[in-house]
């Protein structure tokens, strides 16, 4: 009996070194927006006041475009997801983008609150700061369900509308259940969320990433570097456990009642949100238009920026 304590003692002594030790290797205390700045924010960054948050965001272009373009990134992404659109674009037309409360660099919100109907009105506020009226609107995955519940509030003031892999329709009504990156997955996950707060293996933001890519090559190390930074920013990550629990289900009822012209763009490869849920956003939306590029993932426009803008600019008459 002696001996068999003694090696369960033994065995549990080994193993709480062993997981300090990987707690030690993964640690990763969150950031100050302060300590990011230097290389995420660089011009032509700025920061705007809104709901008394400092909102990051870019504003490129011509300023007398009457039709501004706005950009919605997704879930742990930021505005540098579009920075391939932008630079296609903002020869001719003014870019706007910004990282959504919860993300990135503008970090957490106030109220704690990163449902649709509360990113709705941070857009709302963001284009009425900016003194925009009308605007050309393009979203990606939870950008793409603001984007198009944006056009159900606001028929008016939404021009055209260009849905990304966007999101919005119940998971469980995929016929293929979906692929969630490695560190949504544990995010979900009540055990595991708090361990989230204070460690972060780089090789787990990596895997995420690469899960949305239709080539995971194309993955680079300064990529990884950006999504990892983006996450550790002060109260992001608490921010992420919020917005898990809050879903991805929308009023989709709402769709068929857009009048607004709507280009849908989809990754063939996307395992986060199935091609069927453009075909459905494409058939719910009266006169829209499906594209689908098959080798692409959930982010087809940060993964080839420049094939899915070319349909952009088609869809815009640029």
């Amino acid at each position: 009996m002696k001996l068999f304590l003694r090696s369960f003692l033994f065995l549990t002594a080994g193993l709480l070194v062993l997981v300090a030790v990987a707690l030690v290797a993964t640690w990763a205390p969150d950031q100050p927006v302060e300590a990011l700045k230097p290389r995420w924010a660089q011009p032509p960054s700025q920061f705007i006041p809104i709901d008394g948050m400092q909102v990051h965001l870019r504003d490129e272009g011509p300023k007398d475009d009457p039709l501004p373009i706005v950009l919605i990134h997704g879930t742990s992404a930021s505005l540098h997801t579009w920075e391939g659109w932008a630079t296609a674009l903002r020869g001719q037309r003014r870019v706007i983008r910004f990282d959504l409360p919860g993300f990135a660099l503008t970090g957490p919100n106030r109220q704690n609150d990163y449902s649709v109907d509360a990113y709705v009105r941070f857009v709302t506020a963001v284009v009425d700061q900016l003194g925009v009226q009308r605007f050309v609107l393009a979203g990606n995955s939870l950008g793409g369900q603001v984007a198009w519940a944006t056009a159900v509030a606001l028929p008016q003031r939404v021009a055209r509308l260009v849905l990304v892999d966007a999101s919005g329709y119940p998971p469980e009504s995929a016929s293929v259940p979906p692929t969630l990156p490695l560190g949504f997955r544990i995010a979900r996950t009540p055990g595991l969320r708090v361990l989230t707060q204070y460690t972060l293996p780089r090789s787990i933001v990596e895997k995420s990433v690469r899960n949305v890519y239709g080539d995971p090559s194309k993955v680079t190390p300064e990529l990884v570097d950006l999504y990892r930074d983006m996450t550790l920013r002060a109260g992001n990550r608490q921010a992420l456990g919020r917005r898990l629990d809050q879903g991805y289900s929308g009023n989709v009822a709402g769709l068929k009642a857009l009048a607004v012209p709507t280009l849908i763009l989809w990754g063939g490869r996307d395992r986060l949100i199935p091609l069927e849920f453009g075909q459905r956003f494409a058939r719910d939306i009266a006169g829209s238009r499906l594209v689908v590029f098959d080798e692409l993932g959930h982010v087809p426009h940060e993964e080839d920026p420049a094939r899915t803008v070319a349909v952009v600019k088609a869809f815009l008459g640029l």
